[in-house]
């Protein structure tokens, strides 16, 4: 075998399509392109995506679901059970900082109830539910 004799397999490879040459090409005259319209010009085929001709297009029929909100990300919630793990006994938003309770973006904390407590814990300048301040409460421990 030589590199001059090398030929792809039959049929791999297929000829360029040359239009407009004639009507005996099938492809003469317009070219393939119809009569008039955007499609027959030069650079001017493109619709932009979910252009419905006019008609009020689909994404604009449905209903909008969902909501995200801003606030979310400022705000952090902190278990009951998770301030029985903390050996201080008074509790602020740089102690939970500090233990990795809440995330970095936090600029707020309430505490949930979740679990129990049973040891006397003081929250001071931290939200926390109806439900975990009695159980604080409970505990012996008071929210500030």
């Amino acid at each position: 075998m030589r590199l001059n004799s090398i030929k792809p397999a039959e049929g791999s490879r297929k000829a360029r399509t040359r239009v407009g040459r004639g009507i005996g090409s099938g492809l003469g005259k317009t070219c393939g392109r119809g009569h008039k319209g955007s499609f027959a010009r030069a650079g001017k085929g493109k619709i932009k995506a979910g252009f419905e001709g006019g008609q009020m297009p689909m994404y604009k029929r449905l209903p909008k679901v969902g909501f995200r909100s801003k606030i979310k990300a400022e705000r952090a919630e902190v278990l009951l059970y998770k301030l029985e793990a903390l050996a201080i006994e008074v509790i602020d938003f740089a102690v939970l900082r500090e233990a990795k309770l809440v995330p970095a973006g936090a600029k707020q904390v309430k505490v949930v109830k979740k679990g129990e407590i049973t040891r006397r814990i003081v929250l001071r300048g931290i939200g926390a539910t109806a439900g975990a301040k009695a159980a604080i409460e409970a505990a012996g421990g008071q929210v500030e």
